[in-house]
């Protein structure tokens, strides 16, 4: 059988809607960035805890299954900021593949346990939802690899892109 969002018309339509309106109406949705960053943030709970439930339903191991549902979550991210021609949010040291993993390892963890499928989903999805957030709001990075002769306030230091992926003026 295949799966829904090829065989059932409304994922294609929502997916053509959602296209026509930032086509049509992008200064709106420009000025919309924090609120777009949140649902950017939701997306990639989903997507990551989903991910890795379907991993785990179709019996993989734990490890390769939370790996998996980490990359679920931040494919979807990566294919924008690329078709955006920008460099991808989860190469530019956020928490955003952190808060993904986080969020996985929570479902494998629970269901490990074998705790209830939906307070492990609802927990998971809360988890990478909330560092993701909180990553955003108060401008959390990975520390950065220093090159030779650079310093770790040097390597640290913000580059010329702000959290969401803009240049800074």
């Amino acid at each position: 059988m295949p799966p829904a969002a090829i065989s059932d018309w409304r994922y294609l339509a929502v997916s053509l809607l959602a296209g026509i309106v930032t086509f049509y109406w992008f200064s709106g949705i420009d000025r919309l960035r924090s609120p777009v960053l949140v649902f950017d943030g939701a997306g990639l709970a989903l997507f990551a805890v989903s991910g890795t439930q379907k991993a785990l339903a179709f019996g993989l191991n734990p490890l390769m299954a939370a790996l998996l549902g980490m990359l679920t979550g931040i494919g979807g991210g990566m294919t924008r900021d690329v078709l955006l021609a920008e460099i991808p949010t989860v190469l530019r040291a956020d928490l955003y593949a952190v808060a993904a993993l986080a969020g996985a390892a929570v479902v494998v963890i629970g269901a490990a346990l074998q705790f209830s499928s939906t307070a492990v989903t609802i927990a998971g999805a809360a988890l990478c939802f909330g560092l993701r957030l909180m990553a955003i709001h108060y401008g959390w990075h990975l520390p950065i690899a220093r090159r030779p002769g650079q310093s770790a306030a040097q390597a640290n230091a913000p580059d010329d892109r702000k959290d969401d992926g803009t240049r800074r003026r």
